[in-house]
């Protein structure tokens, strides 16, 4: 892999240059980041409110100021104003901390995502971009699982029921879900050659790599939505559950920082989405094409890369308002028997093609259709083999009848079980027989 990745570098395009960055630039670049990502909060609330609502045809927010654009700015005084109350069984530090990891971590995302080309700033040539390294999606990765420590130290650290199963819930979904995300990535570290955003939105000047890498850009949509605990992946705050998960115990800003962490967190992934996968701020095609590609320089490529933003913010409502939360155990094993496995496979498939089109003089065409064949050789022993033969293999076993008051409270049956048959419609039942046998006018039946 590293090979490849090496190979392929020679062919990446230049990154970013700061070399032309005084302090207040990188001051004004940080300050305009915040902002953003504070107002883009208050937007993106309000647009969740009004799609769903357009959704289940209702107005929606529409009191507090036109069109109700201001609901959001009065929900975020509401919870600055609400009383502040502590746990007091809870671990003071760790409780009030818990929070701010989640936030801050949130935050340090978009230092590294690139909102356009180089442009002049009070006579400074510089890029819409406060920093840029090497292995920057990496970083993206790590501040994103840093993140997840203040939902499971938060849960923990209220020394309650609910807020505990949601933390470990937690923990579990960002292992089972940032497993497959990486996964998808790295094909794109494969045909880009490198790991910087800079570069890698350089290097899909003429294609975009959501195109060659359809499934591993599907498989990062699903992962993102489950990485952020949206719904229908939202089991670390499942209300029907959990009260409200890890934040049950929180009140005011403290929930505040939790709620604008989620927010912020979908900013994030929706702008790495918009970066590796769909040109990051290039314009699309034709509009890039139209005066030797005009829309591509100067302030331009801000308003395309905030289209693409905003899209990948609406597929979160969107999916929101169209599916239901699943199952916990339905959602572990979609992670871990079907995204991982399809990563996996996805992976190693570019990883041998990219390999061949650096390494040896075979048809990049040719090797598509061999692959195609090994595929699709592959599907068919997959769905046409006897399940007969399968099922003869493994003796069948009916449902495991428990006890549900084994425990002292009533549990219902999960799947393969089965509860005892019901006294209540055994007497029932067999007061009918009595009553049909002791009826003088029931004909008697003779075997012939």
């Amino acid at each position: 892999m590293i090979a490849l990745l090496a190979a392929s570098s020679t062919t990446a395009q230049t990154g970013a240059d700061f070399s032309d960055d005084v302090f207040w630039v990188w001051l004004v670049k940080a300050v305009a980041i915040l902002v953003f990502l504070l107002v883009s909060v208050l937007i993106a609330i309000w647009f969740e409110r009004k799609v769903v609502a357009r959704m289940q045809v209702r107005p929606g927010p529409n009191v507090h100021g036109p069109f109700g654009l201001l609901q959001s700015l009065a929900d975020a005084m509401k919870l600055l104003f609400k009383e502040d109350m502590t746990v007091k069984a809870a671990d003071k530090l760790v409780y009030v901390a818990a929070p701010m990891i989640a936030v801050f971590c949130s935050l340090l995302v978009f230092a590294v995502i690139p909102f356009g080309p180089a442009v002049w700033i009070g006579g400074h040539h510089t890029p819409l971009q406060l920093t840029d390294f090497p292995v920057a999606v990496l970083y993206i990765l790590a501040c994103a699982s840093v993140g997840v420590y203040g939902i499971v130290l938060g849960g923990w650290s209220s020394n309650s029921t609910y807020p505990l199963l949601g933390s470990v819930r937690s923990t579990a979904q960002v292992i089972s879900y940032e497993l497959s995300m990486g996964l998808s990535l790295v094909t794109v570290f494969i045909l880009a050659g490198s790991m910087s955003t800079s570069e890698i939105v350089s290097s899909q000047k003429t294609l975009w790599w959501f195109i060659p890498l359809l499934p591993a850009f599907v498989i990062y949509v699903v992962s993102m939505i489950g990485e952020t605990n949206r719904l229908p992946f939202d089991l670390p705050e499942a209300e029907g559950e959990l009260v409200g998960g890890y934040t049950t115990e929180y009140s005011s800003m403290k929930f505040a920082w939790f709620f604008l962490a989620e927010y912020i967190n979908m900013l994030n992934v929706s702008a790495v989405a918009t970066t590796l996968f769909l040109g990051g701020w290039r314009a699309p095609w034709p509009i890039s094409t139209i005066n030797d590609g005009m829309f591509n320089h100067g302030w331009w490529p801000i308003l395309w890369f905030l289209a693409k933003l905003w899209f990948f913010m609406f597929v979160f409502v969107w999916v929101r308002g169209t599916l239901l939360r699943f199952r916990y155990d339905q959602f572990m094993k979609f992670g871990w028997k079907v995204l991982i496995p399809f990563a996996l496979g996805w992976l190693v498939i570019v990883a041998a093609v990219q390999g061949l089109r650096q390494f040896s003089d075979l048809n990049v065409r040719t090797t598509l259709f061999v692959l195609a064949g090994v595929v699709a050789v592959v599907a068919i022993a997959a769905f046409f083999v006897p399940e007969k033969k399968v099922a003869a293999t493994k003796p069948r076993r009916g449902p495991e009848v428990i006890d549900p008051f084994a425990a002292g409270y009533p549990v219902p049956p999960m799947p393969g079980q089965t509860l005892p048959p019901s006294p209540r419609k055994e007497r029932a039942a067999a007061a009918a027989g009595a009553t049909a046998g002791s009826d003088p006018t029931t004909p008697e039946v003779h075997g012939g």
